[in-house]
Order: structure tokens, then sequence, then C-alpha cells
């Protein structure tokens, strides 16, 4: 985002973006343990969570997939994985619970949770990820559950998806403009 903040340790609403997702996390049911995942860009953020108590996990910072991969060989985490950035603070551990629910039915080892690109475009945030599901571009949130024994293999994974418009998914922050519309929606909802 250009700030000379970690992302995950950036303001929002008199607590970090971070601290609005373990928030949500520790709210869920269905997760039974958390760990944030840190590299030598997030040092901040190692430091914040060391005070908090909060586990974490330090990778090279060589990509969301070999970051994963490490993460996951470290932790021994070989069955259901949650997977989020600290950048969606609208996100409940309703929410999350619907997640793993939806994965726990779908028969598949990766579930994605997708947005409509149009609904994102129409509140004026932007798109800095997308991806395809079964022939239909959408914007990525960055919450998926995938099988942590499938995260080591190779070779493709059989994918289900979330396609949502809802509030708590989209407040995906990448920028500044994201971050001004994310605030002005909790505030406005009262999700707060």
């Amino acid at each position: 985002m250009g700030l000379p903040a970690e992302k995950p340790m950036l303001p929002f609403l008199g607590k970090s973006l971070l601290d609005w997702v373990v928030e949500a996390v520790l709210s869920a049911n269905k997760i039974s343990e958390f760990c944030v995942i840190t590299s030598s860009n997030t040092l901040k953020t190692e430091e914040h969570c060391k005070s908090m108590g909060w586990n974490f996990v330090h990778t090279d910072a060589k990509g969301y997939h070999n970051d994963l991969k490490q993460a996951v060989t470290k932790l021994g985490w070989m069955g259901p994985v949650l997977t989020m950035p600290s950048d969606v603070p609208a996100i409940t551990g309703a929410v999350l619970d619907k997640v793993v629910e939806a994965f726990e039915v779908c028969g598949k080892d990766f579930l994605a949770v997708f947005v409509p690109i149009q609904k994102r475009l129409d509140l004026g945030l932007s798109i800095s990820s997308t991806d395809e599901y079964k022939g239909i571009w959408y914007a990525v949130s960055g919450i998926n559950v995938i099988n942590g024994e499938k995260v080591l293999s190779e070779g493709k994974v059989e994918t289900s998806a979330i396609i949502t418009e809802e509030t708590e998914v989209l407040l995906n922050v990448n920028t500044i403009k994201d971050l001004k519309i994310a605030q002005q929606m909790m505030l406005k909802t009262k999700k707060i």
C-alpha cells in the first residue's frame, strides 16, 4: 500500500487490521487453533504477536504458496487449514464458521471464497487479485480452506468455491481508498 506501517499493523478504527481478523478467528466455533504467518517483511507484526501471546510461524517470504507449504510443514497441520489475509477487517467468526462448514461438506481438497468483481467495483473498491471458477472471473477474498496434506503434494487440487457478496468478505483492504471505504462502511453499518 506504499505506507511505512506493515499492512497487518495498519490502524483501522482503533486497532490494527490483524487484531480485527484475530478477534473473528477467536470467536469462531469451528477453528481449533490459529497461527499468524510472518516473514522478514513483517517483523513488527511478529513483535505484536509475541506481545499478545499469539502463535506465529516465520517463513521465507517467497510467495503465498511457498509460505503456506513452509507453515504447514512447520506446524504439522495435515488436515483442513483455513487461510486468510490480515486485510479483511469486517470478517466475523460466524462467516468463518460457514466457510469451514462448506468445506466439510464439499468433498474437495480446496475451497475458495470469491466475490463478484462488479460488486467490489460498485462499492469503489479495488480488484487486486482475480481467479476463474466455472468459467467466470471473480475477485479473490483470500479466505480459503485447504487440506494441509494436499498443500505439500504436487499436482492439481480439486476445488470448490463460495461466491458471496457479504460485506464481511467484500471489504478486503488493498489500497488507501479501500481502507477509507471499509472504515466508512463499517461505521455506517455499525459493524464495530
